[in-house]
């Protein structure tokens, strides 16, 4: 399987503080991958520099391109990395003075030339993407008229309007209901290409994920004075066994199947110790 994104020996060093230390991570096209972790231990941080967004302080990334050649992502015009990679970050502000469809439109600059934007085709693209998230009927409101909820939802959708092989989402359940969460997860699931995601909810990430990749610290080594790391990489249900849970989460797990899905369940607990 051909690689769309590889990180090799990639560390982070933000406001003086070492973030992330000698990351090395293969994204094979087509592999949905679920970050986790525990807050601030570097996760959206990854996603940035994965994005391009973030230059590491040592290390690089490459992106591969139609044949399968890798090639450094750094050294791509923004727009062509625009083309090739959407990123909806954790938090972002809808712009009161645009009109949902407007907002959503901007996730195809990257494709249209000026005099091609706006024409029917492109509006169809907007409302498709729109009506993903459950939103088509709002598209000619402004941004401000929106919930909390909507306006998370309206940006995941600009991210499907850009129409990239590679799609990288920081949380992207936050501010959702349970419903939409669901939801959501299973359309970018089928939508996108390549998926790299992070994500709160152990759950979920044992559900959607084909893969997951742990952020944190070996045992021994102190969060206050060390970079975190790759701690745990493969199948959820490796990843997320009741030893890693508790390693880097701090609490007791078990994974139970579901009475009548086919799938797998992780039920949280307080640790044995600290009951």
């Amino acid at each position: 399987m051909s690689l769309v994104l590889r990180l090799s020996g990639v560390s982070a060093r933000l406001g003086g503080r070492d973030i992330l230390h000698q990351v090395d991570l293969d994204v094979p096209a087509g592999r949905r991958l679920g970050i986790i972790g525990v807050n601030g231990a570097g996760k959206s941080t990854l996603l940035r520099i994965l994005a391009g967004v973030l230059q590491p302080s040592a290390g690089e990334v490459q992106i591969g391109d139609a044949s399968g050649q890798l090639q450094n992502l750094r050294r791509l015009p923004s727009r062509e990395r625009a083309r090739r990679i959407a990123f909806v970050p954790q938090e972002e502000v809808v712009a009161a003075e645009l009109l949902v469809g407007e907002m959503v439109a901007l996730g195809r600059v990257p494709r249209t030339r000026p005099w091609s934007r706006g024409g029917s085709a492109e509006r169809e693209i907007v409302r498709a993407a729109l009506d993903a998230v459950g939103l088509a009927d709002r598209i000619d409101v402004p941004g401000d008229q929106l919930s909390g909820g909507e306006k998370r939802r309206a940006v995941l959708a600009r991210g499907l309007a850009q129409d990239c092989p590679v799609m990288l989402l920081d949380e992207p359940t936050n501010h959702l209901d349970v419903a939409w969460q669901l939801r959501l997860l299973q359309v970018f699931a089928e939508r996108a290409q390549t998926l790299v995601a992070t994500v709160h909810d152990l759950d979920l990430a044992l559900r959607f994920f084909d893969e997951l990749a742990v952020i944190g610290w070996p045992a021994g080594l102190d969060p206050s004075t060390h970079p975190a790391r790759i701690v745990a990489l493969g199948p959820p249900t490796d990843v997320l066994s009741s030893r890693h849970v508790a390693a880097h989460f701090g609490v007791g797990s078990v994974q139970v199947p579901h009475p009548q899905l086919d799938q797998s369940h992780l039920l949280i607990h307080p640790r044995e110790e600290s009951r």
